[in-house]
């Protein structure tokens, strides 16, 4: 995936954690307080045939975008 650096605004990496049949990851405060999540907001993950991913908040059904 190609990237313009100029549209960046942040970058930062998780660990994910698999027990059982359960996964997690953490959103970085930095991702929840520019994005305004609240607990029980939902996030949608997208995932492109490259394997790159672009994660959106979703409000009411439909992205913010």
């Amino acid at each position: 995936m190609q990237v313009e650096m100029d549209r960046v605004d942040y970058i930062t990496e998780t660990a994910l954690t698999i027990r059982d049949t359960r996964r997690r990851t953490t959103v970085p405060k930095a991702i929840v307080d520019r994005l305004e999540l609240e607990n029980g907001d939902k996030i949608r993950w997208i995932m492109f045939d490259d394997k790159s991913i672009v994660i959106t908040k979703v409000k009411n059904g439909f992205s913010e975008d």
